[in-house]
């Protein structure tokens, strides 16, 4: 099973999603089952890949459960899949969150069938590029996953779900773009030609000629950019999860803006390291303005979701930050510099986790209050603290681990991120302590108008969260309380990939 659990963990989704195009629309209970027990699979899968990945470090710089066959060898592409502990916890997290969604998304009652085809296949989608260790693969799965969520946001979404989609679709197909022409100018300037990404990391494309590896770096960064959203690239995503369907928002804020950062440490440091160098401050400068930005603009909204989504922009920017304060060298440096380096790296894989876990959780309670309430204005609320105990609970919770309390992943993520980017970037990292307090002010503030103060009696039949609602919140809960006291459950595996990419970077 091991030389085939990538390819089994990619492609079940696949087999989940035709099985259900063959079953009959009007069997809508049978449809949620057979989506939840295909969820569950792979998710049992993921977890298993977990508990058989080699986390000692004895494969420090070598990829785990290869598979490599000859695909298109006519022009270079291979069939190539593999996993490090960069892409492992993200693989994982992605078969949690989708599993969840799925569960939660029993709730659905328009359009059942579609509506879990295609989860599964974007399912598919993210599994595939955490996966794919050849370039056109990684491409494959990228612009697969598109399809699946702009279908999630514009059937299943809010009001303004057509305009939310259009504006997703176009902003990362635009992206897109610029990742195939960077693509394809690293291809056509390595000997022999070639699209897999361990080739093109190990020849460094354009080395020696920073003009045309700058080109290609901020080609690939914009394509990135716009996927995580860095500022200024960011106006799609509050649209985005505003108007889409409570668990499209989970995968989106979960997995999806991953992708972006997955591919600045998997793609643009490894492959391009000189022209990554050259940029490191303007990527860090990005970051900032992303906490900062996004933390007061977070600050000023009414709408919960919102609220949520722009919090989310701020918490990205510390990856950002990290990102390019590990950028900073591309070796030769001090022993204190390479570790500070280590450390932005390892904070910026552990902030990604943390989000997804976080965030995740968040947009979950979001959606738990919309469908009982049908708005999110946090005008409208006040005093649900006493109607809905065990919902204000998992709020405050989710809510104290995102502002960064120690003990919960939150703190533990930023923490790394801060810690690795002040050796390098001191400045920088002191501004960008501001977005932790501004993210405390907001989060704070919300729950102080939604369960605090006089209690709205247009509320006096709200009912607290049932069962299935904490099923899908509890699993979150536990993770971001267990990184958060034991984070070596997960940083192992992360620091040796991150050692590698240094290694490949020159460090």
């Amino acid at each position: 099973m091991d030389n085939y659990i990538l390819t089994l963990i990619t492609f079940l989704p696949l087999l989940g999603c035709v099985v259900i195009l063959c079953m009959p629309k009007t069997q809508e209970r049978a449809l949620k089952i057979v989506a939840t027990a295909f969820s569950l699979l792979i998710f049992m899968v993921c977890a298993y890949l977990f508990w058989a990945f080699d986390k000692s470090g004895a494969a420090l710089g070598v990829y785990q459960f290869q598979e490599v066959r000859k695909w298109i060898p006519a022009i270079g592409v291979s069939y190539h899949m593999g996993t490090d502990g960069l892409s492992m916890p993200l693989i994982v997290l992605t078969g949690l969150l989708t599993l969840l969604s799925v569960i939660y998304s029993w709730i659905i009652k328009v359009r059942v069938k579609e509506y879990f085809a295609f989860f599964l296949l974007l399912e598919m989608g993210m599994m595939g590029v955490f996966c794919a260790l050849d370039f056109f693969l990684f491409y494959f799965f990228w612009e697969l996953s598109l399809v699946p969520m702009y279908f999630l946001i514009g059937i299943w979404g809010g009001p303004r779900r057509e305009y939310a989609a259009i504006k997703f679709f176009l902003y990362t197909l635009t992206g897109s773009v610029l990742m195939l022409l960077a693509m394809l100018a690293m291809y056509f300037n390595v000997q022999p030609h070639t699209l897999d990404m361990v080739e093109l990391t190990r020849a460094h494309p354009f080395a020696g000629n920073l003009l045309r590896q700058s080109l290609c770096f901020w080609g690939l960064y914009l394509a990135f950019a716009i996927k995580i959203p860095a500022f200024p690239f960011h106006t799609w995503l509050p649209d985005a999860h505003v108007e889409a369907p409570t668990a499209g928002s989970v995968i989106l804020a979960g997995i999806l803006l991953k992708m972006g950062t997955y591919g600045l440490i998997r793609v643009c440091l490894p492959m391009l390291p000189e022209a990554a160098h050259e940029g490191a401050y303007i990527v860090a400068v990005i970051g900032v303005i992303g906490i900062v930005y996004g933390s007061l603009v977070a600050m000023a909204q009414t709408d919960l979701k919102k609220l949520v989504a722009y919090s989310s922009i701020g918490h990205m920017g510390f990856v950002v930050l990290a990102v390019g304060a590990a950028a900073a060298s591309t070796g030769g440096g001090s022993e204190i510099l390479q570790r500070a380096q280590v450390t932005a790296l390892n904070g910026a894989t552990l902030q990604m986790i943390n989000h997804g876990l976080i965030t995740g959780a968040l947009f979950f309670l979001v959606g738990i209050i919309y469908e009982r309430v049908h708005h999110r204005d946090l005008d409208k609320f006040g005093g649900l603290g006493s109607k809905v105990p065990v919902y204000s609970g998992v709020l405050i919770y989710m809510c104290l681990a995102s502002l960064g309390l120690p003990g919960l992943a939150g703190f533990v993520g930023e923490f790394f991120c801060l810690l690795g980017s002040f050796a390098i970037f001191k400045l920088l990292t002191c501004i960008s302590v501001l977005g932790v307090v501004l993210c405390a002010a907001y989060f704070l503030w919300m729950i102080q108008r939604m369960l605090f103060g006089p209690f709205n009696e247009r509320y006096v039949d709200l009912t607290d969260m049932n069962g299935a609602e904490i099923f899908c919140l509890v699993p979150l809960m536990a993770l971001t309380l267990f990184i958060g006291v034991y984070p070596a459950f997960v940083l192992g595996p992360i620091n040796i990939a991150m050692q590698n990419v240094l290694k490949l970077m020159g460090g």
